[in-house]
């Protein structure tokens, strides 16, 4: 039996459940959907991107990634919203609900996205694209927001179906209908950023189909490996199969950019201590540890920077992570005001197989390792806030920065968040 995938695909997600929420439970009567809007973070703590977008938002140029300065620019009278995760994590879990409802193989991609293993289920409904077609209208009259479904027979090609004209539709991509994506800019093909974007134009190379049919040692002379992978892409070629399972990190980190310009070491250094915490506190959930450290600043003209560093020992020790993180920054930074620093760790090693203990240091490990867990334990139970290290205390840097922070999480409705 020939594989059968669907990709679902929320419509401007974010932007999508606010003005459901807003509508359904709330009671307003405009639809955020309707009128240029966008959902954005906080320009006081310059988190003040757009995170999505409507539909008349889209029209006047609006893109998602850009400051709410541009955004605002380009439409003078664009509706601004607060972002409220706690609502998209809700939103989430009852989308995916839905789709386990159809197939008992549903893998989740990112928090509006998922494949569904459809190989032997869609027989009911007479056809992949009448099941496809329900599935996408039980979310629209149940939760009230719509999807886009790609259907295909492996995953790219779902994903890449879904992608075509939108909102709430579905859209077919099997082998013998390759030529639609081909018609394509190369720019949309999966895995072909703007950085390879511009590199295949000046190879000549504008179209997907293009790329197609381009000779594989050519590519592979310019991209390596990525040549390949896309070249595969390009022909629509994927051997990856549908999991339920969530695949393990291969990387840890988090970066956090700074409410103020940081240009003292000193505060630096505290606000890599609690991008340590958090990380730390991740590798430990998950029983693993590292065997790379690395570093990254953008500083106030938005230059990159990064450098990293082989550890001795694998670890997930809290002041091991951030004793290796101060050595980076010392060694990287070139004294320039800091708007955004950031610790990504990778090498993972699984369980505790992979340290070596120093004969001089096995007591101050098994100290450290004990110190951690039990602090971990307490803000498992008690919360994120109920213990931090002195440093933090009155001070201006959360003692974990990285990730979506509480403020961020927690619901700033005032009756909270309801389900739709």
């Amino acid at each position: 039996m020939e594989n059968l995938i669907f990709h679902i695909d929320v419509n401007s997600a974010f932007l999508s459940w606010e003005a459901v929420y807003r509508l359904r439970i709330r009671g307003e009567k405009t639809d955020l959907r309707s009128i240029p809007s966008a959902v954005a973070g906080d320009v006081k703590k310059r988190h003040g991107i757009i995170l999505a977008r409507s539909a008349p938002a889209k029209e006047y140029g609006v893109r998602t990634g850009d400051t709410i300065n541009d955004a605002l620019k380009l439409c003078p009278n664009l509706v601004l919203v607060d972002p409220h995760y706690d609502l998209y994590e809700s939103c989430s879990q009852a989308f995916m609900e839905i789709l386990r409802e159809f197939s008992p193989c549903v893998e989740q991609y990112s928090v509006d996205e998922a494949f569904c293993d459809m190989t032997g289920a869609v027989e009911p409904y007479g056809s992949p694209v009448a099941a496809a077609t329900l599935m996408k209208d039980k979310i629209h009259n149940e939760l009230g927001f719509t999807v886009n479904v790609g259907i295909s027979t492996n995953k790219l090609l779902a994903k890449m179906a879904s992608d075509f004209k939108k909102p709430n539709l579905v859209h077919t991509l099997f082998p013998h209908e390759i030529e639609k994506m081909w018609k394509l800019p190369v720019g949309d093909l999966f895995f072909v950023g703007p950085a390879m974007k511009r590199k295949l134009h000046a190879l000549g190379i504008h179209t997907i189909g293009e790329l197609a049919a381009t000779d594989l040692d050519v590519l592979k002379s310019h991209f390596k490996k990525h040549g390949e992978l896309i070249y595969a892409f390009a022909n629509g070629i994927d051997v990856s199969t549908v999991s339920d399972g969530a695949p393990p990190n291969k990387c840890y980190g988090n970066s956090t950019t700074t409410p103020y310009d940081v240009d003292d070491g000193s505060t630096a250094k505290m606000v890599l201590l609690s991008l340590a915490e958090k990380v730390c506190t991740r590798l430990r959930e998950d029983s693993v540890m590292v065997s790379v450290v690395a570093v990254s600043i953008v500083d106030i003209y938005f230059r990159h920077s990064s450098h990293q560093l082989q550890l001795i020992s694998p670890t997930n020790i809290t002041n091991e992570i951030y004793k290796a993180a101060c050595r980076l920054f010392d060694e990287l930074w070139d004294g320039f005001p800091i708007r955004q620093l950031g610790i990504h760790t990778s090498r993972i090693v699984r369980g505790e197989t992979g340290k070596q203990i120093n004969l001089f240091d096995m007591n101050r490990y098994e100290k450290l390792a004990k110190l951690d867990k039990t602090v971990d334990m307490i803000r498992e139970r008690y919360g994120e806030d109920s213990i931090k290290r002195a440093v933090f205390l009155d001070g201006p840097v959360y003692h974990m920065s990285g990730g979506i922070s509480p403020e961020k999480r927690k619901a700033k409705y005032a009756d909270g968040v309801k389900s739709l």
